[in-house]
This record gives C-alpha cells, sequence and structure tokens, in this order.
C-alpha cells in the first residue's frame, strides 16, 4: 500500500501533493513501481495535529480518489470520518483504511458495513493532539489485541462482515518505541485472532529512534526508507498481509526478498 498524503502538514510529506495534479502523478508513480493500491488521506494523524473539517477533508481527497480510480488505479481511503468514507468509496475507492478503528466516527461502522468494502480498523486511543498521554500499558501486545478485537465486536454488531476486516496495530498510535517494538516482535499473537493484518511502520518516530543510535545521527522521517524497507521484510516474513510504506520500490524488494526467504527459494526456482 502507498500511501499518497494530500495533507500540508504529514509528519515527511506534508505539502509535497496538496496539489490535485501533482497528487495524481505520485499515485500514478506509485501504481507503476508496484503498489498493489494507493492510499490516499486528507487529514495528518502525527502527534499533535490538528483535525481537519470534513469540508476541507473532502475537497483534498476526493478529486484526487477519482483521477486515479479513472486511470485504472486501485485506491483506499484514509479517513476517520464516515462522510468522506462515503464520498470516497462513491468517487472509487474500494477499501476503507481507518487509523481510529471506528472510534473517531459512531457512523463510521454502519456507512462501511451498506458500502460493502474491506475496512481496516487500527489500534487508537485518542486524537492525534493527545494520543502520546494515552501511551500507558501493563501489556502492551495482550491491549492492543483485546481492545482491537473488542472493535470487531462492535464492527460486526454494526453489520461489517468479518472476512472484510483487516486489523493494523497501530505503530505511534498512543504508543512509544518501546512499545511499537514489542508489537512488531509478537506479531503473530495479533494474527491469532484469525484476521489479515496489515503494518503501518514507514518512516515513524520509532524507527528514527533506532537509526539515531546506530549510524551519524541523522535521522529526518524522509532519511529513513531503507530502515523502514527492513521493516517490511521482518513483517512479511512474519506473514503479514500488507504493508503500508511512503517508498513503494523499496519495500517492494524487501517484501520479495522475503516472499523468497519463506517460500525456501521457490520464488528464485520459477524465476
Amino acid at each position: 500500500m502507498g500511501i499518497l498524503n494530500v495533507t500540508p502538514d504529514s509528519f515527511s510529506d506534508g505539502g509535497l501533493y496538496v496539489v490535485t495534479r501533482r497528487a495524481v502523478q505520485h499515485g500514478l508513480r506509485m501504481a507503476r513501481e508496484g503498489a498493489d493500491l494507493v492510499d490516499v488521506g486528507g487529514e495528518s494523524t502525527r502527534p499533535g495535529a490538528e483535525p481537519v473539517p470534513v469540508e476541507e477533508e473532502l475537497s483534498r481527497v476526493v478529486p484526487v480518489v477519482r483521477e486515479l480510480v479513472c486511470a485504472g488505479v486501485p485506491v483506499s481511503v484514509d479517513t476517520m470520518h464516515a462522510e468522506v468514507a462515503q464520498a470516497a468509496v462513491e468517487a472509487g475507492a474500494c477499501l476503507v483504511n481507518d487509523v481510529s478503528g471506528g472510534l473517531a466516527d459512531p457512523a463510521m461502522a454502519a456507512t462501511v458495513a451498506a458500502a460493502g468494502v474491506p475496512y481496516i480498523a487500527a489500534h487508537w486511543r485518542a486524537p492525534s493532539r493527545e494520543m502520546d498521554r494515552h501511551a500507558i500499558y501493563g501489556d502492551v501486545v495482550g491491549e492492543v489485541v483485546s481492545e482491537l478485537l473488542a472493535r470487531v465486536d462492535a464492527l460486526t454488531a454494526a453489520g461489517v462482515a468479518p472476512g472484510r476486516i483487516i486489523l493494523d496495530p497501530g505503530l505511534g498510535f498512543a504508543k512509544n518505541a518501546g512499545h511499537d517494538w514489542r508489537i512488531l516482535a509478537n506479531l503473530q499473537a495479533l494474527q491469532a485472532a484469525g484476521f489479515p493484518v496489515l503494518v503501518g511502520a514507514s518512516r515513524k518516530r520509532f524507527i528514527g529512534e533506532v537509526l539515531s543510535g546506530c549510524t551519524d545521527g541523522v535521522s529526518a522521517p524522509h532519511g529513513r526508507d531503507v530502515a523502514t524497507a527492513a521493516v517490511s521484510a521482518l513483517a512479511a516474513a512474519a506473514g503479514v498481509a500488507c504493508v503500508r510504506v511512503h517508498d513503494v520500490r523499496s519495500s517492494l524488494h524487501a517484501v520479495c526478498m522475503a516472499a523468497a526467504l519463506t517460500g525456501g527459494g521457490r520464488a528464485l526456482s520459477a524465476a
């Protein structure tokens, strides 16, 4: 899944793709590089980010979704708002990616159920501007799994088909670096719930913290793509269904290496 932020304030690429034409060009580029989905988002969820009015989010997202779909690109929409999800699906989006897991908007579950599209539910405890205060756990893996399964119960009760639900542990959302690494080391605990799992680690703080301690101290988000690809390979080798990344090419190559390894070299033999 390639990340397409049509925002002025996302943590690593905010402002680069706020113009629809440039956003569409970047989405097409990611598709050419091998993205199975281009994930279009119009509201930053970086720590401390302020909420965006729904009208503004709609104006950012829908034209980009529509143009990419018309060009034949499979598109998902990254939103916490049911109104935006509905409009994006009507414009051709084939999946809804909600970092709040339906907690931010009570109408989201019913909207997704009616739309009949796959839905990514991420682990989330609070809005971006206050989420760091909620990074308190006794057993982060157990609590994340438990809270996500509670979301599954709420979603299915609202009519979302279980077979359309994908779970995301929400790396960086109400979690510190130690929490993120512990979750990545124990992905099987989430996979045991029986749902496909998405990992969104791209360029995040926990990667930067490791890099700042083992390199020359430079850990700006745009310099974390190689490390992100390493995490993508580890996640793929662990059996996750999807990785969500800014730099598609490097993570695609990493995932291919993981597939060759876990397949015992069969991919190389077939080639």
